[in-house]
């Protein structure tokens, strides 16, 4: 399997991302920059956490007009995974391949601590590791992590089961429904702000980040691997 960790001006958690794959998964893994043209040879598309751009006008805003994002359209489209972290998420609503939008936290505030998240879903490609309903332990670390969406779009996340990620006993942004994170309606593309990627090791708190990652490789080798 060969993994695209794309890299936007501002990105900040590429290597963590990059080391938390190789050492969950030992797959390959490249980083592919902002104005790569093509990701046909990747089998999975990761956009790291950090503020692309600086966060001008709003997170993401300016990286959804990069080359990139056309390649990265094409993979989702061609049911390859695709997975943003923070920036990544807000990203992928910017660029329309996830509904919603993201709003500043209600405490006006940056937000950096570990929260409790359970796993809402665990029909998916990301989060067959874990069980249904779960408690996990991630970090966020975000001032606009409030996700929010109209009642219609909210009522489809919901029905469709597209709420793959929530907010447990406390929520460090206000997000809508207590939303953590969420897919497409193909279940190919997720959207999340917690980073699994800073889960991975006892002596960074936690390791409930390593299902994720191990799920997105069984999942294409289910697909992809067959036994000779």
């Amino acid at each position: 399997m060969k993994i695209a960790i794309v890299v936007f001006p501002g990105t900040s958690c590429e290597s963590d991302l990059y080391e938390a794959i190789r050492q969950t998964t030992g797959e390959e893994v490249e980083y592919v920059r902002h104005d790569t043209l093509s990701l046909d040879e990747y089998d999975a598309v990761l956009i790291p956490g950090g503020a692309s751009y600086g966060d001008a006008v709003r997170p993401g805003a300016v990286a959804k007009r990069q080359p990139v994002i056309k390649g990265i359209k094409k993979a989702a489209a061609a049911g390859k995974l695709v997975l943003g972290i923070g920036n990544g998420f807000q990203i992928l609503l910017e660029a329309g391949l996830l509904p919603g939008t993201m709003l500043t936290n209600e405490s006006l505030k940056f937000v950096c601590k570990p929260v409790k998240l359970q796993v809402a879903n665990n029909d998916t490609a990301f989060t067959s590791l874990y069980e249904n309903g779960e408690i996990i332990s991630l970090p966020v670390a975000h001032k606009k992590g409030h996700f929010y969406c109209s009642e219609t779009e909210l009522k489809k996340l919901q029905d469709n089961h597209q709420i793959i990620f929530t907010y447990t006993s406390e929520n460090p942004n206000g997000s809508l429904a207590d939303i953590a994170g969420i897919t497409n309606e193909k279940g190919n593309v997720l959207g999340m702000m917690p980073h699994p990627e800073r889960a991975v090791d006892q002596l960074l708190g936690s390791t409930d980040g390593v299902k994720l990652f191990k799920s997105i490789v069984q999942n294409w080798r289910e697909q992809h691997v067959t036994n000779a």
